[in-house]
């Protein structure tokens, strides 16, 4: 791995709120927001302002966060996970196996439109990790 895991907070709907409250209450930067609209996938709409990835850092303290998509609830439980970069394609396919073999997926294993391998995957115990490999630089942090 790359780094420690990081906190990835999910919001229905109001996550620059919760991205300029929490910018406030710790003192941060914003180092980068990108929105449903900005993405290059299909979106209605109405997701157009939402928030897809944004990134905020205090020292050594980093969030990231992100609006649901439409459709998706959000809940207590399920509304933060743990994110990981990964070094290579062995080292994230290992993890999510292992990963998954008692615990569910969420989004399987895959090439995604921001030039990294992704899964979310959800252990055994019930924490829920985002799984990435970045494969070249891309536009969202």
């Amino acid at each position: 791995m790359k780094q420690q895991a990081t906190p990835y907070l999910t919001f229905k709907g109001n996550a620059r709120e919760a991205l300029m409250f929490y910018k406030e209450i710790f003192n941060g930067e914003i180092e980068g927001i990108q929105t449903f609209g900005e993405a290059d996938f299909p979106t209605p709409p109405q997701a157009d302002e939402l928030i897809m990835h944004a990134r905020m850092r205090s020292g050594e303290l980093l969030l990231m966060m992100s609006d649901a998509f439409l459709g998706q609830n959000v809940e207590i439980g399920n509304h933060i996970s743990l994110a990981l970069e990964l070094h290579n394609d062995e080292e994230i396919e290992d993890m999510y196996e292992k990963l998954k073999a008692e615990g569910s997926v969420l989004m399987e294993l895959q090439d995604t439109f921001w030039g990294a391998k992704f899964a979310k995957v959800k252990d055994k115990f019930g924490i829920i990790w985002d799984l990435n490999y970045t494969k070249k630089e891309s536009k969202v942090n």
